[in-house]
């Protein structure tokens, strides 16, 4: 849950009056992690100002965001060359690293790799890369504590449509491929 503007005047007040983020963050009931990191990224102790911490962070908060992977093309390309070889996300993220050290562009997390195979209408990467993916599925089966019935039946609603892509996608592939054919053999 984000910071309210009320908890960021807060939080401007007990620095003023020189508090540490621990009482700040006791106060409000939140993580002293939460408070600390709202006032490293919004200036740090002597520049922090509620309002525009609280700007920042809605405008940071937007959706929906350009996918790095479709802005940076070189990227894109190395990724899919990378789960066309049956790499893991993981081991994708950790080459990138280690092949290019000192370029930012070229830097990307597994979680990114991992919503861009399975955000139907937004994934940068080629539908058809998913199969390249070790478990083969078209859904991403979320971690942690399992889900209510409630919860999970968007997840299966989101598999169902995962599954009609799929075989959305290799239908017009087959047919791409086979339109001529289909042609010659009716006439």
């Amino acid at each position: 849950m984000r910071l309210s503007l009320g908890e960021r005047e807060e939080i401007s007040r007990g620095l003023a009056r020189d508090e540490s983020l621990r009482t700040i963050a006791h106060r409000l009931g939140r993580s002293p992690s939460t408070v600390s990191r709202d006032v490293k990224i919004n200036g740090g102790h002597l520049k922090y100002r509620a309002t525009v911490a609280h700007r920042a962070s809605r405008r940071r908060a937007k959706r929906p965001k350009a996918m790095k992977l479709q802005e940076c093309r070189r990227l894109r390309v190395a990724v899919e060359d990378k789960l066309e070889l049956w790499w893991s996300p993981s081991q994708i993220l950790r080459w990138l690293i280690r092949t290019y050290r000192d370029d930012e562009e070229m830097r990307v997390s597994h979680e990114t790799i991992y919503q861009s195979l399975f955000v139907q209408g937004r994934g940068a990467l080629r539908k058809e890369l998913w199969r390249s993916l070790r478990t083969g599925r078209a859904v991403r089966r979320p971690q942690g504590r399992a889900a209510t019935i409630t919860e999970s039946a968007p997840v299966y609603a989101g598999y169902i449509a995962g599954i009609f892509a799929a075989v959305d996608l290799l239908l017009w592939r087959w047919l791409n491929r086979n339109a001529r054919r289909l042609v010659m053999e009716a006439s």
